[in-house]
């Protein structure tokens, strides 16, 4: 039996460093990963796509690992990067993206990730199981951001 729990976030905030700096960290997948919390591997599956390997966490007495892959597609005049997620590979289905735009003195960037994850629980965990996954989730995207708005020299 599995659990499935959805997850959609968006965020936006502006950071000190130039569009094209930005642009060029978020749309390399392994510069723009190294910032995101408790990946345990990122493995190049070619063609632009990645297979992120979380960390395991416990819950209890089950261990959890959130394993999925995403194709990246990167516009520079657009200044987006979107993702997409790729069936097959793993418990999770990941979209997303990246927007880019440039104010002159500051970069605005806007990020949104639309996520399905499949856990193999009872249904019965799934009132316990999905906001602690949710939370969880969030809790990393958000130190991903406070990572990156270091990166960038910090919150304009």
């Amino acid at each position: 039996m599995a659990v499935t729990v959805e997850i959609n976030l968006g965020y936006e905030f502006d950071v000190k460093a130039k569009a094209s700096e930005v642009f060029a960290v978020l749309s390399d997948v392994p510069t723009s990963a190294s910032h995101f919390p408790k990946v345990d591997q990122l493995v190049d599956l070619g063609d632009n796509t990645y297979r992120w390997e979380m960390e395991k966490i416990g819950i209890a007495s089950i261990t959890l690992q959130t394993v999925y892959a995403s194709k990246y597609t990167s516009n520079k005049s657009k200044g987006t990067v979107t993702w997409t997620p790729v069936k097959g590979e793993g418990n999770a289905l990941v979209a997303g993206s990246w927007k880019i735009t440039d104010n002159k003195k500051s970069t605005n960037i806007v990020l949104e990730i639309q996520g399905e994850l499949t856990l193999p629980l009872p249904g019965l965990m799934k009132m316990v199981a999905a906001p602690v996954a949710e939370a969880e989730f969030e809790k990393m995207v958000e130190q991903y951001i406070d990572n990156l708005t270091k990166h960038f020299g910090g919150e304009a």
